[in-house]
């Protein structure tokens, strides 16, 4: 405990590091906020191509900022995702900007948390706590019949309380992750859960799955195998390079 709290108070006296956090606080509340209303209003399958390209964003944003190599493999990962996505506007005549805004606004804040010189627990903390008032303000300002919990079933209390614990672990371990290694490595294991709220989506709530998205899925998840089997490639030669 003593521990955190000198780190609490390193990051507190650090404006540059608040600057930041209060930065990385907007993006994450945004990208809260969106993937909710996108799950509350059936666009389950737009935010699951959010999250699918989302690693590959990664991959861009390691290799432009933090100078991570990227292979002819990773690369050619990175330009079918981008043609599926030009398809589906080109196709449907309107950008997936619920799956874009996603991607992007984590992407960047997962940058933001490789960077920063803050522990993750402290900067979690410290976000929440930016977030803390807005979200006070808003629940304030629309309730709903939910808001107030003391009206609430034990049992939507408790789904609720979870909630809160599953969104928060998760964004704990992946920037605990995001400061040990290359953020590139990061975005591949990120692919698990949009095709849990793709097969969700199609599956259990019988979204529309038509043509176009369809292909833009295909170029997605064609960009995810070519990654994947670099990252095992690499991986595989690691080991063999590596003295016994």
């Amino acid at each position: 405990m003593l521990g955190h709290g000198r780190k609490l108070k390193a990051a507190l006296a650090d404006l540059k590091t608040l600057s930041i956090l209060v930065i990385s606080s907007t993006l994450l509340a945004f990208n809260w906020f969106l993937f909710i209303w996108a799950v509350n209003n059936d666009q389950m399958l737009e935010a699951s191509l959010g999250y699918y390209i989302n690693p590959l964003l990664n991959m861009l944003l390691g290799y432009i900022f933090l100078k991570e190599r990227l292979d002819s493999s990773q690369k050619l990962a990175v330009l079918l995702a981008l043609t599926g996505v030009c398809y589906l506007v080109i196709s449907v005549g309107e950008s997936p900007w619920i799956a874009l805004a996603l991607a992007s606004s984590f992407s960047i804040y997962g940058l933001l948390r490789k960077v920063i010189s803050v522990e993750s627990i402290t900067g979690l903390f410290l976000e929440s706590a930016i977030m803390a008032p807005v979200a006070i303000i808003y629940w304030t300002l629309h309730p709903s019949e939910t808001s107030n919990l003391l009206n609430n079933t034990i049992g939507l209390n408790t789904l609720l309380i979870s909630a809160g614990i599953i969104t928060t672990a998760p964004l704990l371990f992946f920037t605990m992750a995001a400061r040990r290694i290359n953020y590139s490595t990061l975005g591949f294991v990120q692919f698990i859960a949009p095709t849990l709220m793709f097969l969700l989506a199609v599956v259990i709530y019988h979204e529309p799955l038509d043509p176009s998205r369809v292909v833009t899925f295909a170029f997605v998840w064609s960009g995810l195998l070519i990654y994947v089997y670099s990252a095992y490639r690499r991986y595989r030669n690691l080991k063999i390079t590596r003295p016994v």
